[in-house]
């Protein structure tokens, strides 16, 4: 019996043409290999066409270099017949483009470079902490002047000085990690004037002020209760007189109960630790206005003046007599572009105004020669010295020298011991206004430590004029204004960087602040 023919799909009819013509093309190809010469031999057609039971295993992929020199294509894709004039061309230009690429990588460059875009290999370039810097990065804990520096010491008096503040020692019964004075980071410090006891102020970030008698004595637990139980911290009263950062405060010379404090929240209180209340002494006319500012003093001659710098780059002189809402005892003077970061007034001679900037400039003014009209009126500018970056306060003590800290690694000290002879308007050279003493000093604080600041103690009782900062290996210096370290104060329990390190006016008790609200305090 006859099969029955099957009919096929459309489909499969179509798959077997397909199939059909590549294997024609397949065969055209194999054709035109042999005819080229190119086609595989009959040693290696039958090698590659056993069985290989053992399967090899795939050659790891190279990654391929970046090429330089122009990439070579091939005449035959370019439509370059071979051993023609226009290959030989070709032939050419490849070689003139990688003689050209070899006598770039040679040529002399002339721009300037940075270290840290030019490091090919290892480790990266630290411009804080290359190994040619003479202030190294921060190192928790580590020394730079210890018991071993006090003992070399020739000079017998410097001697007796160094062992004196050596001397200093925490305040006993609380760590410093126990004295939570603030509850967020510290911006300003400072002791009330008393020298019965130390009364230690503090404000932070958010507008908090924390007090502390730090004469108070240590809780003294019972040996009944248990001993597991914790301690009692000090007690520590807390205080928002603002809204935002206090960057600083002063008492008043004239009134050793009114504390002044100056926040970015732009506005001037009066704290009355008599009458325990907080009055707004200067603000900005305009209810809206952002003018945030930086320092702050009330004039030793006057008790009525305040004065106030902006993070705007204004100087501010305001007559607290007059009604704030008048601004009539109001004049405000644009003493920079950039902002102030602090400034303060000679102790003994108040119209002399020391200002530092973010314009890197420390600047001398006199209060008493104020010339020009409109934004041109300005007190008669003294002198100025510029350093290699930004100036972060400028301190003057009462024998006319004044401290700066600045973000390029030094602390200078500037000597104007002559000023007291200066006639308004009076000019200085770029000579005069040189430092005396450059120290090198760890200046780096980055985003999250308070910027270190050279504070004097105003008046030393023994007429060593020195000064204390904070230190980035969690220390506090303290220097003469000769440039003498005299003591590098720490201790157990500091568990960050004290940066914000203030003097007694009279005594010998220094009191940091870290970014976590911590005392610490040396006495």
């Amino acid at each position: 019996m006859a099969r029955q023919k099957v009919e096929i799909s459309d489909y499969e009819r179509k798959r077997q043409e397909n199939i059909a013509k590549t294997q024609a093309l397949l065969r055209n190809l194999e054709m035109e290999a042999a005819e080229a010469g190119l086609a595989p031999t009959g040693k290696t057609a039958k090698s590659n066409t056993s069985a290989n039971p053992k399967a090899k295993k795939p050659a790891p992929k190279k990654i391929k270099q970046e090429v330089v020199v122009p990439l070579r294509t091939s005449s035959r894709l370019r439509g370059i017949e071979a051993d023609s004039d226009k290959a030989k061309r070709k032939a050419e230009e490849e070689m003139e483009g990688r003689r050209e690429a070899d006598k770039a990588k040679r040529q002399r460059i002339s721009d300037t470079f940075n270290f840290g875009d030019i490091v090919v290999a290892g480790k990266g370039w630290d411009q804080s902490g290359n190994f040619l810097s003479i202030v190294g990065p921060a190192k928790p804990y580590e020394r730079t002047f210890d018991a071993e520096d006090v003992k070399e010491t020739t000079d017998k008096e410097l001697k007796a000085l160094r062992e004196k503040m050596n001397g200093l020692q925490l305040w006993e019964g609380y760590e410093p990690n126990e004295i939570k004075l603030t509850p967020e980071r510290i911006y300003s410090m400072g002791f009330h004037p008393t020298a019965e006891k130390p009364l230690v102020f503090a404000g932070d970030k958010l507008g908090n002020l924390g007090i502390i008698d730090c004469s108070q004595k240590v809780s003294e637990v019972k040996e009944e209760d248990d001993e597991d139980a914790e301690s009692e911290g000090p007690s520590i009263t807390t205080l928002k007189p603002h809204t935002r950062t206090i960057h600083t405060f002063q008492f008043s010379p004239h009134d050793s109960n009114a504390l002044y404090s100056a926040s970015y929240d732009s506005t001037v209180r009066k704290l009355d630790l008599a009458k325990g209340v907080a009055v707004e002494i200067y603000a900005p006319a305009d209810k809206s206005a952002d003018a945030p500012l930086s320092g702050i003093e009330i004039s030793q001659n006057d008790p009525n003046m305040l004065y106030f710098s902006t993070l705007d780059g204004q100087f501010g002189m305001y007559d607290m007599r007059t009604p704030s809402e008048k601004a009539a005892g109001l004049e405000i003077f644009q003493l920079s572009e950039k902002k102030i970061g602090g400034f303060t007034l000679h102790p003994l001679h108040p119209h002399l105004v020391a200002t530092a900037s973010l314009d890197r400039t420390l600047k001398i003014w006199d209060l008493r020669k104020i010339n020009g009209k409109g934004d041109w009126r300005l007190p008669a500018l003294v002198g100025e010295h510029e350093s290699r970056l930004s100036v972060s306060h400028a301190a003057w003590n009462t024998a006319g020298q004044v401290a700066t800290a600045s973000y390029d690694d030094t602390i200078k000290i500037h000597d104007f011991s002559k000023c007291a002879d200066w006639k308004a308007g009076t000019s200085l050279t770029d000579a005069e206004m040189k430092p005396s003493v450059v120290i090198p000093h760890n200046n780096q604080t980055g985003r999250w430590v308070t910027i270190l600041r050279a504070q004097w103690q105003l008046y030393p009782q023994d007429g060593v004029q020195r000064f204390c900062i904070g230190n980035m290996n969690r220390f506090v210096d303290i220097y003469t204004a000769k440039g003498q370290q005299l003591a590098q104060l720490g201790g157990e329990g500091i568990t960050a960087v004290p940066a914000v390190a203030k003097f007694h006016p009279t005594q010998d008790w220094v009191a940091a602040g870290t970014a976590s609200g911590k005392l610490c305090l040396w006495m």
